[in-house]
């Protein structure tokens, strides 16, 4: 049976889904031919396009889905009133659905689970009358929480001003064009935001490599990092959901854990969750030994030395860090050298695991 025929099909989300995409358009070009191009709405659209989706994946996502940060009643506002602003169903419905994906990922009872297709995860599953309902079992948290409670009663005016009465509001009064503001800052951006978010369910399931973890689908991608808000970290995310951050090196392309950082520094983001470093590295060298060669795997001889030189290198790591901290404590000249000295018999040995593993792949090559 068709799971997209007529009968199973939520007929708003599917009208939605398909005219956002039309009105833009067609709202753009009217606003050109009337009042002319501006790069001022352009600029207005480009913030409301960060405001709103950020809300998606510091608020939704990070905060509200997997409680990896706590936030000041204001920021939490904020975020409720933008991220209904990017016309994604409210909380409790977003983060229900998120709970389940996580709980069930890969799986028939994952609502946008990449095995039933891209279209689906990407945005089918939204047109499905089956996943319209709330899943209690995910959502409990939510229903003692009277702001997410506000939001979730009165989501559609909230979205409908937020999202498309205020742009048009701010395009009049900067630019002199509410046409202007309504088409670029309010439905080209609402478009543009969905399929940004939309990406993180199929492409980030898609494209990329499993550093961490080859449990799941979930991939990591600075592509997709650049395209998501940071979200395309995503195969470290579903390893380590409860962090809140999903690039981890300072490099990565990560604005969301950066906004989080801003927003701690401030004093309005607090008990942020992090993984250990220790764990961190210990899935990474698990993925590294799974990927050996299978004769190597096989051999007994060389799995006492890997796992021999994979608990020295933890150990040593261990060793770096309980150092690291106190020297944060303490700022003594001693701890520090000790420190140093810990930091450089890490490198060493994990340096020397790397080497083995690199030596024994190159010997069993065929």
């Amino acid at each position: 049976m068709n799971k997209y025929s007529f009968k199973n099909i939520d007929l708003t989300n599917f009208l939605f889904l398909l005219l956002t995409p039309i009105t833009a358009v067609a709202l753009v070009l009217s606003w050109i031919h009337t009042d002319g191009f501006s790069w001022g709405q352009v600029l207005l659209a480009s913030m409301l396009y960060f405001v709103t989706g950020m809300s998606i994946t510091a608020g939704y996502h990070r905060l509200f889905a997997h409680k990896a940060y706590d936030v000041h009643p204001l920021a939490k506002l904020i975020f409720l009133i933008f991220g209904a602003a990017a016309f994604q169903n409210s909380v409790l419905k977003w983060a229900s659905d998120h709970r389940l994906h996580h709980a069930k990922v890969d799986s028939s009872e994952d609502p946008y689970s990449i095995e039933e297709g891209f279209f689906h995860a990407h945005m089918g599953w939204i047109i499905l009358k089956k996943n319209g309902e709330i899943k209690d079992r995910y959502a409990r948290d939510f229903l003692s929480d009277k702001m997410i409670l506000w939001q979730h009663n009165y989501y559609f005016f909230i979205a409908v001003v937020a999202g498309l009465i205020l742009p048009a509001l701010l395009g009049q009064y900067f630019f002199d064009s509410w046409l202007g503001g309504l088409a670029v800052g309010g439905f080209a951006r609402v478009v543009f935001v969905h399929h940004c978010t939309f990406f993180i369910n199929s492409l980030c399931h898609y494209i990329g490599t499993t550093p961490y973890t080859d449990t799941n689908s979930a991939k990591d991608s600075w592509f997709m990092a650049l395209l998501t808000f940071g979200e395309g970290y995503h195969n470290f995310h579903h390893f380590f959901q409860t962090d809140y951050r999903n690039g981890i090196r300072w490099y990565h392309f990560d604005p969301t854990k950066w906004l989080i950082g801003i927003l701690n520094s401030s004093g309005l983001a607090t008990k942020l969750k992090r993984t250990s470093h220790e764990k961190i590295l210990a899935a990474r060298m698990q993925m590294k030994i799974k990927n050996l060669n299978d004769k190597i795997a096989a051999d007994s001889k060389f799995q006492n030395e890997i796992d021999a030189l994979k608990s020295r290198v933890l150990e040593s790591l261990k060793t770096f860090q309980e150092l690291k901290n106190q020297y944060k404590m303490t700022k003594a000249k001693e701890i520090r050298e000790k420190m140093l000295k810990a930091k450089s018999d890490f490198h060493s040995t994990l340096e020397a695991w790397d080497l083995y593993l690199r030596y024994l792949q190159a010997s069993h090559a065929f």
